[in-house]
């Protein structure tokens, strides 16, 4: 099924059309990106499992949020919001760029830097959002932009990590662990929703089983794609493109097994997540 309505933006995993006067319409398509940039392989399925994953937390959290409706396997009726222009991140682990700045010494925490090590409590952890690339930011920033102000901010940190407390509990009755969490704000009648998806895009997903402090972790999430663009010097091309401000390094086609992988892991997580059967006809 397709939507031939206007399109508003065309993101990197997500179309976003114009639906009403108030509403706009999210079609999760099967793109993937990895470290900010688009990959040129698709992953069959992925906006399906993604949508569905979208709906059953918003439905499931308690937390006020932008859903209206969803049309069809892919599709999901929103309230048009101000987007709030931070991705609000939770990270209950050492893991991704918070490990690689603490290394670095960007980031002062009161444990050793070992990689996938347990944090003594979650931390809210922002980036900036619509730019180039997502970089990290501080509460004195987005303040000072006016993205938000003091009770809004902690606002969203309270909700922020309410929401990642709860996924994580639903995780670990899974059998799995909830490494970070990215998520999603917006304004409409001076009230904050929770905005965007959520989902394998959104967050690391790790299982219990065989979670080991010290090595990089087996993930159901898309972190296999990240590890293999790593693996094959994808990342350091890229690293030096932007450090350098040079042009973005063309990304390469995914291994089919790779593919296959990334969207049965989808799947799986979807179903030991929600406790429901993804319809695979």
């Amino acid at each position: 099924m397709e939507f031939k309505g206007k399109l508003i933006r065309k993101g990197k995993v997500k179309d976003i059309y114009e639906f009403s006067d108030d509403e706009l319409l999210f079609v999760f398509t099967d793109r993937v990106s990895a470290f900010d940039v688009i990959l040129p392989s698709t992953i069959p399925r992925k906006g399906e499992v993604l949508c569905k994953f979208a709906e059953y937390w918003f439905k499931n959290l308690g937390v006020k949020n932008h859903m209206v409706k969803v049309i069809g396997r892919n599709m999901m009726v929103v309230k048009k919001l101000k987007m709030i222009p931070i991705e609000c991140i939770v990270r209950g682990y050492l893991y991704g760029s918070l490990y690689e700045r603490v290394k670095e010494g960007l980031v002062h925490l009161t444990i050793e830097p070992i990689l996938a090590a347990k944090l003594p409590q979650p931390i809210f952890d922002p980036t900036t959002k619509y730019e180039e690339k997502d970089l990290p930011i501080t509460k004195e920033e987005i303040l000072k932009r006016g993205w938000l102000n003091e009770n809004e901010y902690n606002e969203v940190v309270e909700k922020s990590m309410m929401i990642y407390s709860k996924i994580a509990e639903r995780a670990d009755k899974a059998g799995f662990i909830i490494a970070d969490l990215k998520l999603e704000f917006g304004k409409k009648d001076g009230e904050i929703l929770l905005a965007d998806s959520i989902g394998p895009d959104e967050f690391r997903l790790w299982p219990k089983d065989r979670y080991e402090v010290g090595k990089a972790q087996e993930s159901y999430d898309k972190q296999p794609i990240r590890d293999w663009l790593i693996k094959i010097g994808y990342k350091t091309k890229l690293d030096e493109a932007v450090k350098n401000k040079l042009p973005i390094p063309p990304p390469p086609k995914l291994p089919e097994d790779l593919i296959q992988l990334t969207i049965e892991r989808y799947i799986t997580a979807y179903e030991r997540l929600t406790g429901l059967p993804f319809n695979t006809q």
